[in-house]
């Protein structure tokens, strides 16, 4: 009797990639999949299983530097995972991801490449929707972050470890907004929300610089109020990679194009509206 036939054909070796991953968060329930609600990685998960990067997310070993909260945005998120076509997803990723969703830039990675435990900073910006009065109190107060404080008062901590390490601050101007970066080695959730309320508050004139070492200390009469999520942007993840760029995309930038279109169109109308 005839042996059954073996299939020799030789597979390809599977490889991790890490991409550089952009995002609008204002139509996402956050970056981290859930069981229910739009998020981030649900749709990046299904955008690789329509391709068929992989099966079995799991298997794939995919996972994110970080979680970012509902309406939070990301120009620097890091996701990685292993597939037996490197190819096709560097080709075809940005072409199965919605617009709101994109890849910036990609990297070949060793096998245990984690984002999470592989970042050596992180770096946010929070962009204040009107200038503050008093920028240079501001700034003053801002350099009281730097180094490893407590960060209780400023975080929802629950069991984690509330010490961070401040690495970097600086308040600055852009296209006439004002915003705080701060890069750390790690952040507690709503940390950097809450700094910028705090430096808000100094930049108003309703606090003192003086109050940031109060917060350190204890001495808050009621818990901080994060910032509104839409001003937050996830800016960089470094995780001392030497990334490829990638197009963004027609359905990307078709978007982003539309969307910025509507906002000036309802600042011109909310101008009209306010100066008949």
């Amino acid at each position: 009797m005839e042996e059954n036939k073996k299939d020799h054909t030789a597979r390809p070796a599977p490889v991790r990639l890490a991409f550089r991953v952009s995002y609008l968060g204002s139509r996402f329930f956050g970056s981290q999949m859930q069981g229910s609600g739009r998020t981030v990685e649900g749709e990046f998960i299904a955008a690789c299983q329509r391709l068929s990067l992989f099966e079995d997310w799991r298997q794939a070993g995919f996972v994110s530097a970080g979680r970012t909260d509902r309406g939070v945005h990301a120009r620097g998120q890091v996701i990685a995972f292993t597939t037996d076509v490197p190819d096709r997803a560097i080709g075809t990723i940005n072409l199965q991801l919605p617009p709101d969703l994109w890849c910036s830039a990609y990297a070949e990675v060793p096998a245990v490449f984690h984002p999470r435990y592989d970042a050596k900073s992180r770096t946010y910006r929070y962009y204040f929707p009107e200038v503050p009065p008093s920028m240079e109190e501001m700034e003053k107060a801002a350099r009281l972050f730097l180094g490893i404080h407590d960060f209780s008062n400023f975080a929802r901590v629950r069991d984690k470890n509330p010490l961070r390490n401040i690495l970097a601050i600086r308040i600055a101007e852009e296209d006439g907004f004002v915003y705080l970066e701060v890069t750390a080695e790690s952040f507690l959730w709503h940390q950097v929300r809450c700094m910028a309320t705090a430096l808000l508050r100094v930049g108003n004139g309703d606090r003192e610089e003086e109050c940031i070492l109060q917060y350190f200390e204890g001495e808050i009469d009621k818990p901080l109020p994060p910032a509104p999520a839409e001003g937050l942007v996830l800016w960089e993840t470094d995780c001392n990679l030497s990334w490829s760029p990638l197009p963004q995309g027609g359905r990307s930038s078709s978007f982003i194009d539309h969307l910025s279109r509507h906002h000036a169109l309802m600042e011109k109308v909310c101008r009209l509206l306010e100066h008949p």
